[in-house]
């Protein structure tokens, strides 16, 4: 059944296919049909063949039942015609000679044992005096375990036996007779434990022999601690049978645990090491793999000096229980410091990095994987603690941003103080004092991220950077929407504050042109250059993909708001400087005026003002900038109020005069690339005198001319300019309407018409 899948988008790819390969593939998959279906009868018989072979056995099984029966039935047979064959009298005399033997028998062992007991304990305790003097070697090990088994077997008969009397004086008499065996006991179990407790010391040291005999002990006491346990089984669930033969059992009446605490010893000899491994740890957080090199010490001697030795029973897989025990410990080591409320940062960094090489080793060391050693080291935690680091550094990284902000905040309120609280750079550009805080801030941010030497964690630091930049971006604007409109729709006339918004509004602007603007000659990055590339080299080829995305989204970011900013200066000398002069434009009181002259006058003035701390690159922006806010304007005075245009009062001339005022200015720009790409949007205006000094038969055409060459020309301004003719009349609107709808304007990019309502 290993036929690989067919995909049938690869074999008929085109049309044709269908016709030329279907016979071929009719043929082919009748083949692999036939194939499978063979299979599947081959299966089917080897199943058969299975059910029936356990059919069979299944029969024989109930024929060796019956077998067992009938053979239990003759026994019992037997058993009972035995028994009858002694009379009642006979059988119960024997019982009771036989029960009486017995009962002397045990009697008189019991008075032996106890006769010679304070003599045999003496031994004991001459013993372990001799080995106190080599507990490098412990000759009388094995002796001394031998006799105090046995010294405690009879101990232990005797106290059951005193227990089944009425007699509470003598179990006290016994137990103060038997209390010197327990301090042997006491002192051997403390050479056990000792040991137990070094038994790395003591295979380092090639001392085989003690640990083999320690082994015999430990094995002994735990064949003496199951036989004990079925006893105690046998007792709860068998009571009336096993009380039958609890007087012929001789050997422990109790678990004594050893096997146990053998295992115990191995977690508390470690306890110290991984002690010091926390103390170390906690003053270098990258030094965990070196303070951690005595682990992987320790289950190599087990496995090479103990394991590959047969030092123990093969049955104890002693290898893998030390690893289970270590391991279980390393988990409960690792938890308790990542759970630590002390616990830094850089701790539990190094930590999420410590499972994949901790696996590594241990797979290594002795073939264990991951699910073979229970429980994850560390909980399957790595994710949740990465994520926490991250955030912890996303929390900083905002209590930064909302420190800077509010410092700006105020700032800006405070703009109008003595002295002002913008400052210049190196260029005399205005810039506000807090930007090179926030760029230093995001490269500290960057560099904590980093110490994780996780990629992870910096891609989730950054990304968390790119949002906060663009919502600053989006917060400065608001902050200058908010405060501009202030000035724009002020009924009162109060303009305190007005000239340092426009000081900011220039600041601002400069500060989005230094996040982009590199300087090649002088090797200089700017701050979101510089910041692309510190971040580079710690994340992923994949990440770095979507990261030039973010980035090219925040350089377009920073140019829209320079450019915003201009475009809101410009808003405001109208709104501000120009307010009482716009209304006059077109009616009665402009032939009289020389508002024109007097505005260009006064935008030259904010020019020589700010060119100097302006960013140079911004100041034929801001020129442009206001020549399409002054064309925009002068074309919508239109709809001014008293808008008329007659011809008897020569408006051609007047209008003539207004844009060679403009137009001179143009030409004096230092820039003449700037001033002819300005004088080329203001050639709109030749088609606006068009609409107004057309016959009226000729307005259509006119109309189709101007809207072809500017596709989002309104029809609603048209309309206003027909209205201000003074010859309007209703059917030359509707003539420009019916010849608007029979053109099929081709769309281009915006033209300066789009902004003229």
């Amino acid at each position: 059944m290993d036929i690989p899948p067919v995909h049938l988008p690869t074999l008929l790819r085109h049309p044709d296919d269908l016709f030329d390969k279907l016979s071929a593939l009719k043929t082919e998959f009748a083949r692999k049909k036939s194939l499978i279906d063979s299979q599947l009868r081959a299966g089917l018989r080897d199943q058969l063949e299975t059910t029936q072979s356990g059919m069979s056995h299944l029969s024989d099984s109930q024929k060796t039942l019956q077998s067992i029966k009938e053979e239990m039935i003759k026994i019992d047979k037997i058993a009972s015609e035995s028994q009858n064959q002694i009379t009642g009298t006979d059988f119960a005399t024997i019982n009771l000679v036989s029960q009486a033997h017995r009962n002397f028998n045990a009697v008189e062992t019991m008075r032996r044992n106890l006769e010679g007991f304070a003599e045999r304990v003496g031994e004991v305790e001459e013993m372990l005096r001799e080995d106190e003097s080599d507990y490098e070697a412990m000759p009388n090990l094995l002796r001394v375990h031998y006799e105090l088994t046995r010294l405690r077997n009879i101990r232990d008969d005797a106290m059951e036996q005193i227990s089944r009397g009425d007699d509470p004086g003598l179990r006290v008499t016994l137990e103060d007779y038997f209390e010197r065996l327990d301090g042997v006991v006491r002192v051997f179990d403390e050479r056990v434990e000792l040991i137990a407790m070094s038994l790395i010391t003591l295979v380092q040291a090639e001392n085989a022999s003690l640990v083999v005999r320690f082994a015999l002990i430990i094995e002994a006491e735990e064949k003496s601690d199951q036989r004990v346990m079925a006893l105690q089984e046998a007792l709860k669930d068998h009571r009336e049978i096993a009380t039958r033969f609890q007087s012929i059992t001789d050997g422990a009446k109790t678990v004594r645990g050893y096997k146990e605490r053998f295992l115990e010893c191995i977690k508390e000899a470690a306890v110290p090491q991984f002690e010091k491994t926390r103390e170390e740890f906690m003053e270098d957080p990258g030094g965990l793999e070196k303070s951690l090199r005595w682990y992987f010490n320790d289950l190599n001697t087990v496995k090479i000096g103990i394991h590959q030795q047969q030092l123990m029973p093969k049955r104890w897989k002693i290898f893998k229980t030390w690893a289970g025990i270590y391991h279980q410990m390393m988990h409960d080591f690792l938890i308790g410091i990542v759970d630590d409320p002390e616990t830094s940062s850089s701790h539990t960094l190094e930590i999420v990095g410590w499972p994949e090489k901790y696996y590594r080793k241990m797979l290594k060391l002795g073939g264990f994987k991951q699910e073979d050693l229970g429980v994850q080291v560390i909980d399957n935690r790595e994710t949740e603690l990465v994520r926490d680091f991250r955030q912890l550094i996303i929390k900083f990284l905002d209590e930064w941003i909302d420190r800077i902000w509010g410092a700006e905040k105020k700032d800006f309120a405070e703009r109008s103080v003595d002295g002002g609280n913008l400052e210049t750079d190196e260029y005399g550009y205005f810039r506000n004092k807090n930007l090179i805080d926030l760029w230093r801030m995001l490269r500290e941010q960057l560099e904590a991220a980093a110490n994780s030497k996780r990629a992870d964690v910096v891609e989730g630091v950054v990304d968390a950077m790119f949002q906060r930049l663009r919502q600053r971006q989006q917060a400065w604007q608001k902050m200058l929407e908010d405060e501009s409109a202030r000035y724009e729709n002020s009924t009162t006339g109060d303009l305190e504050g007005f000239q340092p918004l426009q000081d900011w509004l220039v600041a601002t602007a400069n500060d989005q042109i230094a996040c982009i603007d590199d300087n090649e000659e002088e090797g200089r990055l700017a701050y979101l250059s510089d910041f692309k590339k510190k971040f580079s080299p710690l994340v992923t080829p994949q990440y770095m993909d979507r990261a030039e995305a973010e980035v090219s989204t925040l350089r377009d970011g920073y140019v829209d708001l320079s450019t915003w900013c201009m475009a809101k200066f410009a808003s405001l000398v109208f709104s501000v400087d120009f307010k009482t002069v716009m209304p006059d434009f077109f009616t009665p009181k402009w032939y009289a005026t020389t508002h024109m002259a007097r505005m260009i006058a006064t935008f030259e003035e904010y020019v020589s003002d700010y060119r100097m701390v302006l960013h140079h690159s911004l100041v034929d922006i801001f020129i442009e900038i206001f020549a399409d806010e002054l064309l925009v304007r002068y074309l919508s005075s239109v709809r001014n109020k008293g808008a008329k245009f007659r011809r008897a009062d020569n408006f051609q001339d007047k209008i003539f005069d207004d844009l060679s005022t403009a137009f001179e200015f143009f030409n004096s720009l230092p820039n003449p690339d700037v001033g002819n790409a300005i004088k080329e949007t203001w050639r709109v205006t030749e088609a606006f005198l068009g609409l107004l000094t057309a016959e009226k038969d000729q307005i259509p055409d006119t109309f189709a001319g101007f809207k072809t060459s500017y596709w989002d020309l309104q029809i609603s301004w048209v309309e206003a300019v027909l209205r201000s003719r003074d010859d309007f009349e209703r059917s030359m609107l509707n003539a420009v309407k019916a010849r608007a709808a029979q053109m099929d304007v081709v769309r281009g990019p915006e033209t300066i018409m789009s902004k003229v309502k």
